[in-house]
Formats: structure tokens, C-alpha cells, sequence
């Protein structure tokens, strides 16, 4: 019973609910924001309805997980100043920066679009229109920008000055603290996989239409859409993944090592597959030698600190080459757990250059009218590779920065709140479970009835005052608008 009467483990595990929550409908919201600015742009050059009934759609979904994922970020910044107020004593100076820009410049700038695109249509000119569908996504994708910039500063604290007694990190130079170390390449690592997410979830749409035998345009050009940007993002990928993970070995080492289960100093191993034992500091892993010193450093002989020496505490890693910070108090991170994800997300990007094979071929097949029922099904299961990739790669990020929750400067046990007790942080995460359920399942039917429905074609050729209206699923544009 110990974890129930533990305030500092309850409020790690309702602040990992919280944002575990928040995170179904980021990933998806900026991920499927650009398939809606890529529809608009494409009933812009062809000024088809089809593909303006396709804008529409992805509108509505964009829409419905966009007002999701703003409720859910609320409860995370609540719980900032209450289970954990001594962290937002420690932060406030830096966070208030990156937290009101978010809401100022990229939120407010997104929402005004937004309204554009569910409520303009016939009010403002088409190159207005296309410039609000992009606008919206971009807004989307500046957002997660200033979040992941105050993210990144937990990770790699820079621009700050410690108050006398330690109890305050005060922000010196704004652009240092904003484009600290891993800001850049983890944001950019970050949006590329919600595209990817994206990409896999508008492939699956497709899937289902063409596995349906139904609105065959629209099946079609959203397989070619989603595997076009999925193409490109996992492309995309390599470069930045190594890009972050050159980060973490400059500014990370205890991360590094736990992700390889590196335990004494020296080249490390680019494992395979295995397993880590904590307790007796070993691991058994299939790898390649050196391989991980290779990628960091392009060296196979680099050294790097192992966890045992990082356990014991260093005052200086000067000795170790690529590792950039300057002094470390000790401590490592859940080890195992590290390790596992982290080469979870590996093995899940290998499956989705698998699942893009497939899915070309997939597509080939339903172009030459040659449908198999077994391929576009499995396509449908699609999004839950990047799903799980994606937070798969925040527990590598999040658990491997422990004990630490300002990376070596405030500890996790030390950032929780003095008062909140741990009776009342269950009776919060009972609420918790409770009312996200709801949301989820809400969410879940508007979704998925929108895509039952289909991309709703409206045909305005019949003449002035009356619409011929016609529905790619089982009910008509009429019955849609009329609420039936």
C-alpha cells in the first residue's frame, strides 16, 4: 500500500495520466491539421467538390480533437501550482515566458483561423480561405514550439541564474533559455513524428473506404496523401532522431547510458534487443560494439561515462569526450524501463518503413482495381505504430531524466507540493479517470462517426438557392446538416 500513501509517486503517476491523456489528441490535431490545409490546397487548383467535401471532413476532426486537447492542457498547467508548487516556484521566472507566448502568439492565432475555416467559407475569397487552412496548422505546429521549448529547458537548462539560496532559477538571456541545447532538435524530432502520425491515420481512413468498397476518389487520394507525407517524415526521421540523440549524449549522459544499459566506462554498445537488471547492475543484450559511441561521435572508441560511475556522482565528465556538462550530483533513472522503450520506438520506426511497403502496394492494387481485403484491414491498424513510437519515445525522454525533474539542478522528490496529501491526490485522479473516460469516448463517437459518414459532397451546380446534396457514407449532406 505503500504507493497510496506516497504523495510524491501519486503525483508523478496522475501528472504521467494527465498528460498521457492530453497527448492522444496533440499528435493528432497537429498531424492531421496539415492533411486539412493539403485538401484545401488541392480543391483550390481543381476547385472539385470532392475534395472540398474532403477539407470539410478533416476540418471537423481537426476541430473536435483540437477542443479536446486544449481542455485536457488546462488540468496539466492546474497541477502545476498545485502538486507541484515548489516546481513552479523554482521555474515561474523561466516558464512564464514560453507558457504566455504559446497562448498569445500561437493558440489565439490559431483559434482565430480555426473560425475562419468552420465558419467562412462563403464569407471570405478562396486564396483567403486556403491562407486560414495553413495558417490554423501552422498556429498548431508554433504552439507545440514554445511548449516544447519550456520542455527542453527541464531537459537542458540554459540563459538562468541561480538566486543565492538555490530555491529560484531566474531567466538572464531570454533566447539562451529558449534555444537551449535540445529545443531546436527535439522540436523538430517531435513534429516530424505527429506527421508521421498523421500520415499513417489518413492512410488508414483511405484503408477503410476502399476495404468498404466505397467512395473509391476519396479512398484513393487519401492512401496517396498519407503515404506521400509518410514517406517524406520517415525519411525524415533518421536525421533527426540522430540529431536529438546527439543531444542527450552531449548534455545526458546518465539518459545515454540508461537507454543502453551502459554500466561501466568506455565505447558503448548500440544494443539490439535485451534485458537490464538494476539491482545487479548488468545487461544482457544482443548489439553491435561501439555502435552507440559511433552515432554519437562517429567514433567507435569514444568513451562514455557508465552508470555506475554516474551513480557515484562526478564533479567533472571533462575527461569523456562529446559530453558537455560540467558537473553532475549523481543519480540515475529507472534503468530498465529506459531501455526498453527506448528501443521499443526503434523497432517500431523499422515496422513503419515495413507498413509503407505495404501500403504501396496496397495502393497499387486498389488503382488497378485488384482489392485485397487483408492488406487495406491491416492498414487500418496503421495508426498505432506511430502511436506507440510516439509515447514509447516521451517515457525515454520523461523517465530517463529522473531523479531529476530540472535536469541537475531540482530533483523530482524535492519539486512536489508540501501540503497536497495523498488522499487528495487519489480523490483527483478517481475524478480524473472518470471524466477523461467521457471525453474519450465522446470524442471517439464524433470521430469515428464522421468517418462513417464520409467526406460530404455538396453539389451547387443545380442553381442559385438550391443544392443537389449527395453523402459518400449512409446518410445524405441533407440529414448531416439537419442533425439526423
Amino acid at each position: 500500500m505503500g504507493f497510496f500513501t506516497d504523495a510524491v509517486a501519486l503525483s508523478r503517476f496522475q501528472f504521467a495520466l494527465t498528460v498521457i491523456f492530453h497527448f492522444l489528441f496533440v499528435p493528432l490535431s497537429i498531424g492531421l491539421g496539415l492533411f486539412m490545409a493539403l485538401s484545401e490546397t488541392r480543391y483550390y487548383k481543381t476547385r472539385d467538390s470532392k475534395d472540398k467535401a474532403a477539407t470539410k471532413f478533416w476540418a471537423k476532426i481537426f476541430t473536435t480533437t483540437f477542443i479536446i486537447g486544449v481542455a485536457s492542457g488546462i488540468t496539466m498547467e492546474f497541477s502545476f501550482g498545485t502538486n507541484w508548487a515548489n516546481y513552479s516556484r523554482f521555474v515561474g521566472d523561466i516558464f512564464g515566458a514560453p507558457l504566455a507566448a504559446e497562448a498569445l502568439l500561437a493558440f489565439f492565432l490559431e483559434s482565430i483561423f480555426l473560425g475562419i475555416v468552420l465558419f467562412g467559407r462563403n464569407r471570405v475569397s478562396p486564396k483567403a480561405y486556403l491562407v486560414s487552412c495553413w495558417m490554423t496548422w501552422f498556429g498548431s505546429a508554433l504552439s507545440a514550439l514554445w511548449i516544447l521549448i519550456a520542455n527542453s529547458w527541464m531537459q537542458t537548462p540554459a540563459g538562468f541564474e541561480l538566486l543565492p539560496d538555490g530555491s529560484k532559477a531566474v531567466i538572464t538571456d531570454f533566447w539562451a533559455a529558449a534555444l537551449n541545447p535540445s529545443s531546436i532538435a527535439r522540436y523538430l524530432h517531435t513534429v516530424d513524428s505527429l506527421l508521421i502520425l498523421g500520415a499513417f491515420c489518413v492512410m488508414a481512413v483511405g484503408a477503410w473506404y476502399l476495404k468498404k468498397g466505397r467512395d473509391e476518389h476519396h479512398g484513393v487520394t487519401f492512401m496517396q496523401m498519407g503515404l506521400r507525407v509518410g514517406i517524406i517524415t520517415v525519411i525524415l526521421m533518421l536525421p533527426l532522431a540522430h540529431m536529438q540523440a546527439k543531444v542527450v549524449a552531449e548534455y545526458q549522459p546518465a539518459k545515454l547510458a540508461a537507454m543502453e544499459g551502459h554500466w561501466e566506462d568506455g565505447p558503448m554498445d548500440l544494443s539490439i534487443i535485451g534485458w537490464v537488471d538494476q539491482t545487479t547492475g548488468k545487461t544482457w543484450s544482443i548489439s553491435i560494439p561501439g555502435g552507440a559511441s559511433f552515432l554519437g561521435s562517429g567514433n567507435f572508441d569514444t568513451i562514455y561515462p557508465g552508470l555506475d560511475t554516474i551513480e557515484g556522482g562526478l564533479n567533472s565528465f571533462d575527461d569523456y569526450d562529446g559530453v558537455k556538462a560540467s558537473s553532475y550530483q549523481g543519480g540515475i533513472p529507472p534503468v530498465n524501463i529506459t531501455f526498453q522503450a527506448y528501443h521499443l520506438m526503434i523497432c517500431l520506426y523499422g515496422l513503419m518503413i515495413i507498413w509503407l511497403i505495404v501500403a504501396s502496394r496496397a495502393l497499387f492494387s486498389a488503382k488497378k482495381g485488384k482489392t485485397s481485403t487483408a492488406m487495406l484491414s491491416l492498414m487500418v491498424w496503421g495508426p498505432l505504430i506511430p502511436f506507440l513510437a510516439i509515447q514509447s519515445g516521451w517515457m525515454v525522454a520523461e523517465i530517463g531524466r529522473q531523479p531529476w525533474v530540472v535536469y541537475d539542478l531540482l530533483l523530482t522528490l524535492d519539486a512536489v507540493s508540501p501540503v497536497v496529501s495523498a488522499p487528495e491526490i487519489l480523490i483527483t485522479i478517481s475524478l480524473f479517470i472518470v471524466f477523461y473516460s467521457i471525453l474519450l469516448i465522446s470524442w471517439l463517437r464524433v470521430v469515428l462517426g464522421t468517418i462513417k459518414t464520409g467526406p460530404v459532397e455538396v453539389d451547387e451546380s443545380a442553381g442559385k438557392g438550391t443544392k443537389a446534396n449527395k453523402a459518400i457514407g449512409s446518410k445524405t449532406a441533407a440529414q448531416v446538416e439537419g442533425g439526423e
